[in-house]
């Protein structure tokens, strides 16, 4: 990437934001054509279903995009670690997934320490908690567990689905990301692990006392399906 100060740089970080207000608008309609429909009352509601799911993937894309210019440090996104309650991380993730789970049947099930504070970036780490359910909701057959804990001085969080499990390629890919070496993997199509590099880079931007965070994939947990792990020092 080049310059983050450059005039060109600041132009597509300005339009990527733009597009995310636009979907999210787009988004926000969706949901509140759902939430006064039913799939007894409004044939077209499986299709609305599916345009929320898709606006959800690419606002996702959009976010990673964001990122790199946290990453980078453009002035107008810079990167802010804040203390924050973790359950209003998991509250802020629940209202934005909750017309999409609904509409597909799915329940999400929280498991949260109510009085853990931990230092993180906000507006990232929702963005890559909010991706890992869009991604679950992919595999899971009708529910979803959001968990957080701190664990030898880590925040872990978790998300897990009670589905098949991920299927061997998306772990190996997801082996690849973490390592450094994804070429383009798409976390929600299992082609390319574009989605699983960008939880890693927000994850390793979190640092403390020499330690960075992580991301993981693995199958089993609590539900039996898929787990997406987040450790944050």
């Amino acid at each position: 990437m080049e310059d983050p100060h450059s005039p060109l740089s600041m132009f597509l970080a300005s339009t990527a934001h733009d597009m995310k207000n636009s979907i999210s608008v787009l988004s926000g309609t969706l949901e509140r054509l759902l939430d006064d429909a039913s799939p007894e009352t409004e044939k077209a509601y499986p299709q609305m279903a599916q345009m929320l799911y898709q606006t959800r993937r690419l606002n996702d894309s959009l976010m990673q995009l964001l990122a790199l210019y946290k990453h980078v440090g453009t002035p107008a996104y810079p990167f802010d670690v804040q203390p924050l309650e973790v359950g209003q991380l998991a509250e802020q993730v629940v209202a934005l997934e909750r017309v999409l789970l609904e509409s597909r049947g799915i329940g999400l099930e929280l498991d949260i320490d109510p009085e853990l504070v931990w230092h993180f970036d906000e507006d990232l780490i929702v963005g890559v908690v909010s991706h890992a359910v869009n991604n679950a909701v992919h595999y899971t057959r009708d529910r979803i567990l959001l968990g957080a804990r701190e664990r030898d001085g880590w925040l872990e969080i978790r998300v897990e689905d009670n589905g098949a499990g991920f299927p061997a390629a998306l772990l190996e890919a997801g082996g690849a990301a973490m390592n450094g070496m994804a070429s383009g993997v798409n976390f929600l199509t299992n082609s390319a692990g574009l989605g699983l590099h960008f939880s890693r880079e927000v994850a390793r931007m979190h640092r403390h006392r020499e330690r960075s965070g992580a991301v993981r994939l693995e199958n089993g947990g609590r539900l039996g399906g898929g787990c997406f792990i987040l450790t944050l020092p």
